[in-house]
């Protein structure tokens, strides 16, 4: 099993060890340690949803087309109970990301930077050089508002206070709200580091210069809603999946299928592009 897998596991483990250790006096360590996961799960699903499907596939890279009501809606909630992430700001690191993958005005990490210096820069990126996110979307009222400094710190005490008034103990719900934000950065490690550094994982197309990598395995994969799969997605970040192939596992995708069901999303024209050297027959929404 791969370190990255190992330590996605421990952190689940030792998250619900601290909710059964910490949740209050009546209730038994099974109880409390599966309140842990159950909140984990929430947060998790959610952030999927919002980060990955809305607001990387569907904002930043455009390959797929949400209705504008479900992308407020999706982004205030999760905004509001689960983990602040600036939607704005966001997008923007994320198409220099694309921009400068891997060099100079990659605000997530240099080719040379280590382990230590890319879990900071998961808190403290590098500056970007430009806007890059003047979507309409991200100019609407609610998203301006989610989008501004006084928000980032409501969320973070409203997010807790919500989690304290469910369980009704404040040192369970605070062992509670910080064990996601660890396992939320070593999310974002996955998909920073382990997926970037040519150490680890796989490269469909090896001649592409960045260092994105494909990490195919069960974990990283669900837990990322495959935005893992770096080397595929970095070669054709407007195609609507980022698996290539059709035994290659794919939870984005069968997210994306739930919410097409529902009617809140579809594909946008460069989404449905199948891109040559694919080997699909078709892009599988």
């Amino acid at each position: 099993m791969k370190v990255y897998s190992v330590s996605g596991y421990l952190l689940i483990i030792l998250h619900m060890v601290a909710g059964g250790l910490t949740s209050p006096a009546e209730w038994s360590f099974l109880t409390g340690a599966s309140g842990a996961l159950l909140y984990l799960l929430f947060v998790w699903f959610l952030a999927g949803i919002y980060l990955t499907d809305v607001i990387h596939m569907g904002v930043a890279h455009r390959a797929l087309d949400f209705k504008p009501g479900f992308t407020k809606f999706v982004s205030v909630l999760f905004n509001t109970v689960g983990i602040y992430i600036n939607p704005t700001t966001w997008v923007n690191r994320h198409r220099h990301h694309h921009s400068f993958s891997d060099q100079p005005g990659d605000p997530n990490k240099l080719a040379e930077d280590g382990f230590w210096k890319t879990m900071y820069l998961c808190l403290f990126p590098y500056q970007c050089g430009s806007n890059l996110a003047n979507d309409a979307i991200l100019k609407s009222r609610w998203m301006r508002l989610i989008s501004t400094p006084a928000y980032a710190v409501f969320s973070q005490f409203f997010s807790y206070i919500v989690v304290w008034l469910l369980v009704g103990e404040w040192q369970y719900a605070l062992s509670l709200w910080l064990g996601v934000r660890f396992i939320a950065l070593w999310v974002n490690m996955i998909q920073n580091y382990w997926s970037h550094d040519r150490r680890f994982g796989s490269r469909k197309y090896p001649d592409d210069e960045d260092n994105a990598m494909n990490l195919c395995e069960w974990l990283p994969v669900t837990a990322t809603f495959s935005a893992c799969l770096q080397n595929n997605h970095h070669h054709y970040p407007s195609f609507l999946r980022t698996s290539h192939d059709s035994g290659q596992y794919d939870f984005g995708l069968i997210t994306i299928r739930w919410l097409k069901n529902l009617g809140v999303v579809q594909a946008s024209r460069s989404g449905l592009r199948l891109p040559q050297g694919v080997t699909l027959s078709e892009p599988g929404l």
